[in-house]
């Protein structure tokens, strides 16, 4: 018996064996035939082609084309409504003095004093471009017109100052180092003369007197509410020579500085215009003497709760604070929606010296570079988080037991998903936070400022600790957003 049967035979038969009984038949043949077991070989590229033109395999290919290409259209559909119909924030462009850090300054009454922390005009043109590195955006210039000057003597300035010429230098100086120069006239009889008894005083020197300075490159001016020219009638007039040397670069602006606890209306409904730009608002009321850290956490919580919306506002100290809630204040102002507007001594005195490096300077600076850069700090909505747990003294621990005013203010600047928690603790103890106090905040965080600027890093809102009188800003980290 061969041992190859050939490329066409199969395993299990028997070849020549014939009919049983029959010629060619053996004894060894068995007499139930098997089952040809044929070896399975692939298929080659023609007989794939064959099989795959089929119909049925044609209309399952269509089927599947069909269906990926409906269910990635899906996809891409869905993911487009969502990014349109979930709520985003709306950049929002802001006038110059909008972004503007605001820095008060009177200069010394005579012209003559030497001494380099002089306050006179040229010891400030001198330090223009220190205050433009610490985020300085415009200065108010206070006191250099007579008390109870008239409209005709506005062209001129006080004696007891400095010369016209030396404005005007202070001026061109501001202009290079990329800083307005606002005029303040308040207490300025702005409306003039009467013409006629029984007449309404003539405004039109006045409105000369304002374009006299507008030329010489002022950026806008300051009056108060208390003014008998703040009305509608003269703040319109008022408008209309602003516009004259306004651009959409460089805005003429009117500061409406706020003496009352509540800013008088002006009687404009039919006017389609804004005759006010920047409403500047003190934090604390007018004290004799320092108010307690009772009555300042009082009155911060209440102009927290009814700040107005409708007026940009810029956010001065006001009344009188212990020395150690200075660097608190410092915080809160620059933290808060608006523009601050700072005084010469008042929370920065030692910026004056470039050598300095007081711990003031840099917290002012790296206050003002941060709300410069933010949109969360420059237009961010802000919420004003609550504080149930009270601080116990002789047991040094939280209670829930109900206490007098909160220990210390909290709220968070918001803008998107970006948050910054600014904390502020005006008791002489120190204070820590309560695990149960938010729980919809973020665990961790990243240190922007503080008062002491002896905190860095990332940290643990439940482990923090704060000092007494100290007040620090927390950059949040919120899981799955972005900063």
């Amino acid at each position: 018996m061969p041992l190859n049967a050939g490329a066409e035979a199969c395993y299990g038969s028997v070849p020549d064996a014939g009919p049983p009984g029959g010629e060619g038949a053996s004894e060894t043949a068995p007499l139930l035939g098997l089952e040809p077991v044929c070896q399975w070989q692939p298929m080659n590229r023609q007989q794939l082609e064959a099989a795959a033109g089929g119909p049925g395999w044609r209309a399952v290919r269509c089927y599947l084309v069909v269906l990926f290409w409906l269910a990635w259209m899906t996809m891409l559909a869905v993911a487009v409504a969502i990014v349109v119909i979930s709520p985003k924030p709306v950049p929002t462009t802001l006038k110059w003095w909008q972004r503007s850090l605001f820095y008060q300054i009177q200069p010394e009454p005579s012209p003559h004093v030497q001494d380099e922390r002089s306050g006179g005009i040229n010891a400030v043109c001198e330090r223009l471009p220190y205050l433009k590195s610490l985020g300085v955006g415009a200065l108010i210039l206070q006191g250099v017109f007579h008390k109870k000057a008239t409209p005709d003597d506005l062209s001129e300035v006080a004696e007891a100052l400095e010369t016209q010429a030396q404005i005007q230098h202070l001026l061109a100086e501001s202009n290079k180092a990329d800083l307005r120069v606002v005029l303040s006239i308040c207490e300025v009889n702005l409306m003039g003369r009467e013409e006629m008894p029984g007449n309404k005083p003539s405004n039109r020197s006045a409105t000369d007197a304002l374009r006299f300075w507008l030329e010489q490159g002022v950026a806008g001016f300051v009056i108060c509410d208390s003014d008998p020219a703040y009305s509608a009638e003269t703040l319109l007039e008022w408008r209309r020579v602003f516009e004259e040397f306004s651009t959409q670069q460089e805005e003429r602006i009117l500061l409406v500085e706020q003496t009352s606890d509540v800013l008088r209306r002006l009687n404009a409904s039919t006017q389609n215009l804004t005759l006010v730009n920047v409403v500047m608002r003190s934090m604390l009321p007018k004290s004799e003497q320092p108010l307690s850290a009772e009555e300042v956490a009082e009155a911060v919580e209440t102009l927290l709760q009814t700040r107005q919306e409708d007026v940009w506002t810029s956010w001065t100290v006001g009344g009188e604070v212990p020395v150690e809630l200075k660097r608190l204040f410092l915080v809160l102002m620059m933290t808060l929606p608006g523009s601050p507007a700072f005084r010469y001594g008042e929370e920065i005195d030692h910026t004056w010296d470039k050598e300095s490096k007081h711990s003031e300077v840099a917290l002012f600076s790296t206050l003002s570079h941060s709300k410069s850069r933010e949109e969360a700090l420059l237009y961010g909505s802000l919420t004003l988080l609550p504080f149930n747990a009270t601080y116990n003294f002789s047991s040094r621990s939280f209670s829930n037991s109900s206490a007098p005013p909160r220990p210390f203010l909290a709220f968070l600047r918001s803008w998107g998903c970006v948050q910054f928690l600014v904390l502020l603790n005006m008791w002489p103890e120190p204070l820590s936070l309560d695990p149960a106090w938010a729980p919809g905040l973020p665990e961790r965080g990243v240190f922007v400022a503080s008062t002491g600027m002896n905190h860095m890093g990332s940290t643990y809102l439940y482990s923090l600790q704060l000092q007494p009188y100290e007040a620090v800003v927390i950059k949040l980290f919120n899981p799955g957003g972005y900063s």
